[in-house]
């Protein structure tokens, strides 16, 4: 097992591929396999997905709430926005 950075990586990486495999698995995309997950399943990867990246931004930075914070607001300030009648 390996710990630290290197084993928070590994296991952001392994998130990543349950994603990928939930969302080919709910698309079919995989002749032999056809359909093997639901997008309740891909939801559930992605909920996974955010949880684990808060927790490690929280392992890297004791300002993790901050950090974050200024990440978003950079995010939503170079983001248009919804134009009118387009669905959101």
């Amino acid at each position: 097992m390996v710990d630290g950075r290197e084993g928070l990586l590994l296991r952001m990486l392994k998130l990543s591929e349950e994603v990928a495999e939930a969302a080919i698995g709910a698309t079919g995309q995989i002749p032999c396999k056809g359909v093997t997950h639901t997008w309740a399943d891909v939801e559930a990867e992605l909920c996974d997905v955010v949880i684990t990246a808060m927790v490690a931004l929280r392992t890297l930075t004791p300002d993790a709430r901050e950090v974050f914070g200024r990440h978003l607001t950079r995010v939503a300030g170079r983001s248009p926005g919804p134009s009118a009648g387009q669905e959101r």
